[in-house]
């Protein structure tokens, strides 16, 4: 009986090739995949930063423009507030012109109790409306300004230095926080 050499099985690489030139190959096989795998992995990971970063950009854009927005809304409502202001004191200027005639004639009269109550009382409500912003735009004696003055009436004086000077104040101006309300209505020395 003659014996039989058993056959190996047949080594999974090629045909002819030894066992350590199946291990170099599936090595080099694997380096490939890893390779390949590496390379997904930066690409991946090169698309992630720059996806965080446009997040990034995109979140402190809207937070700015939130604040533009924040800001905005509060200098909305601070204007809305100085204009209803501005209406109000408006309202009560008429009220202080008759306080001005009033004491104008009472200083005139005998009434002295009269005089020093409704001065009491004016005194009061301008240093009220000081608190507010209210300033009188003075005029009598100050060069002749468009910004601030109305020529209701040109006079002519016989002094040099006079001329374009305010001569008299037919009504009384206002500023509220620097900006007109009411031009002061003067006449105008020629």
């Amino acid at each position: 009986m003659s014996k039989k050499k058993s056959e190996k099985p047949a080594a999974p690489g090629k045909i002819g090739q030894t066992p350590a030139e199946d291990v170099k190959e599936e090595r080099k096989d694997n380096k490939e995949k890893v390779d390949n795998a590496v390379e997904a992995l930066r690409k991946e990971n090169e698309e992630l930063k720059a996806s965080v970063a446009k997040e990034k950009d995109d979140y402190l854009r809207l937070m700015a423009d939130f604040e533009n927005f924040r800001r905005h809304s509060a200098e909305a409502k601070l204007e809305l507030v100085g204009t209803a202001n501005a209406d109000i004191i408006k309202g009560i200027l008429p009220v202080l012109d008759d306080c001005e005639r009033a004491l104008k004639m009472l200083s005139e009269a005998d009434d002295k109790v009269a005089l020093e109550g409704t001065g009491l009382i004016y005194n009061k409500l301008m240093a009220y409306l000081k608190t507010k912003g209210l300033e009188v735009i003075k005029a009598k004696d100050e060069k002749f300004d468009t910004d601030f003055h109305e020529a209701v009436a040109q006079i002519p004086v016989p002094e040099e230095e006079r001329k374009g000077l305010v001569f008299d104040v037919v009504q009384t101006g206002y500023t509220l926080s620097g900006k007109v309300i009411r031009y002061a209505k003067v006449v105008v020395g020629i």
